[in-house]
């Protein structure tokens, strides 16, 4: 099993990198990390598949030099993994000597082997001590979310390449607060409006404290949604217009145009906090690059009897991963093309994670997945194609390196390039990472 392409069909000095996140694989019980709100989170029965939680993951806390000779071997160029503010500091305000010294380690292990560290600041890990006085519906997360990049970037970020802010603000802040999928599991409107601007203010604090301590390469990790109606009515048409204002428009617009879609604040701006318009000028800084990440499409009809945003998700008819993802390479180059086109012009794009669920087994030593390889094989075609038309690719992350913990999906669902047997912390690269390997090893 190969993939259809080689380093070479890629312009020069395009990234291919492997991610990470640091809930999902380093084990929070260890370094003495603090509590998280996915901890406290997983502790409720009935939150996660299995009532699993993070606490030993992957062990890459102790394994990461193993974990990151695979990458090398790999011939990956880069890669992407986040601090835990819970490690950092674990009541949200007060450095751990011991977190620090950790991603110390690991960056010195990364940079030893001619691969380039980028760094996300925040995927997720909240301190339970923040989420104490309301996480992210409240204006002070954000700011201490500022001093936390300040204790990161003056300890590492001499040696990172690039800086991430915030990894999937649509997930820290809808998805959790609103549909209630994810810790803290909220399903209320007021919450999901505050959560969602003040992700947005807490990427505009980070990189205010970024820009004052002469760090560059700075960007933000978006999962934007790419929207399709189920049918051709007005009705559908109109809900596939409030997804896109939700998953895409919230965040282009108040980033690249310095507010929020007019229709979402016409619907839903009484929910917002006070003076948030005085918060845009922070929120829309320039930006070095982007980052998008990309799994599935939407298709959407309308649910007029249901409350704002009266719509509801239909299950498409293609070939679907273990999460029940509908595989559509073709909505990848459809969405970065339009934020090419729309928003992003000539600012660098990365797309930052890509990838897919797999029930995947060892047998007789080996791990293959040819869905897998054909599904990174399909969505790199498409990126190929859109560095064709003029869209200005800088790189490419396959989502994950390891198999890990899948939040609330727990241990069940297997993302990896690289199988990991939970009871042993044995790893065993998959067919996948060998196409990888073969694929950019060559002249890196």
């Amino acid at each position: 099993m190969a993939f259809s392409f080689t380093r070479q069909d890629f312009p020069e000095g395009f990234m291919f990198g492997a991610a990470t996140a640091a809930y999902q694989i380093e084990g929070s019980k260890f370094g003495k990390c603090g509590s998280s709100h996915w901890d406290t989170w997983a502790a409720t029965p009935g939150n996660v598949v299995g009532a699993d939680d993070g606490s030993v993951a992957c062990d890459h806390y102790h394994r990461y030099a193993e974990d990151l000779d695979i990458i090398k071997s790999g011939g990956f160029d880069a890669y992407r993994f986040s601090t835990s503010w819970a490690r950092v500091m674990p009541d949200g305000k007060t450095i751990n000597q011991d977190g620090l010294d950790y991603y110390d380690r690991l960056v010195d292990a990364i940079t030893e082997r001619g691969i380039k560290p980028n760094l996300t600041l925040y995927h997720w890990e909240l301190p339970s001590a923040m989420a104490d006085i309301g996480g992210w519906m409240n204006r002070e997360t954000p700011l201490r979310f500022g001093d936390m990049t300040r204790a990161v970037i003056e300890r590492i970020g001499d040696r990172v390449e690039r800086v991430a802010t915030i990894n999937e603000p649509w997930c820290v802040a809808w998805l959790s607060h609103f549909l209630g999928g994810q810790a803290p599991g909220l399903r209320d409107i007021r919450a999901a409006m505050r959560a969602m601007h003040h992700i947005q203010l807490a990427h505009g604090t980070a990189m205010q404290v970024l820009r004052d301590h002469g760090q560059d390469n700075l960007g933000i990790v978006l999962n934007l949604g790419h929207g399709e109606p189920a049918s051709q009515n007005a009705d559908d048409i109109a809900a596939t217009k409030t997804f896109d204002a939700i998953h895409t428009r919230w965040f282009m617009d108040s980033l690249f145009k310095g507010h929020y879609p007019k229709d979402m604040i016409d619907a839903v701006g009484q929910h917002m906090p006070d003076g948030y318009e005085n918060d845009m000028d922070l929120i829309s800084q320039p930006l070095d690059w982007l980052g998008i990440n990309y799994y599935t499409r939407g298709i959407v009809k309308a649910a007029p009897e249901q409350p704002w945003p009266h719509m509801d998700g239909v299950e498409g008819p293609l070939p679907k991963t273990q999460m029940g993802w509908e595989i559509y390479p073709e909505g990848l180059e459809m969405l970065l093309k339009r934020i090419h086109a729309e928003y992003t012009f000539d600012l660098p794009l990365m797309v930052t994670e890509n990838g897919m669920a797999n029930d995947d087994t060892i047998e007789n030593g080996r791990c293959d997945d040819p869905v897998r390889v054909k599904y990174f094989d399909d969505h790199l075609q498409a990126v190929l194609r859109c560095i064709a038309d003029g869209v200005p690719m800088q790189g490419y992350f396959g989502w994950s390196l390891l198999d890990n913990y899948e939040w609330a999906f727990g241990y069940e669902k297997r993302f990896g390039l690289v199988h990991v047997d939970y009871e042993t912390q044995v790893r065993t690269p998959k067919a996948s990472f060998e196409a990888f390997r073969q694929a950019i090893s060559t002249n890196r």
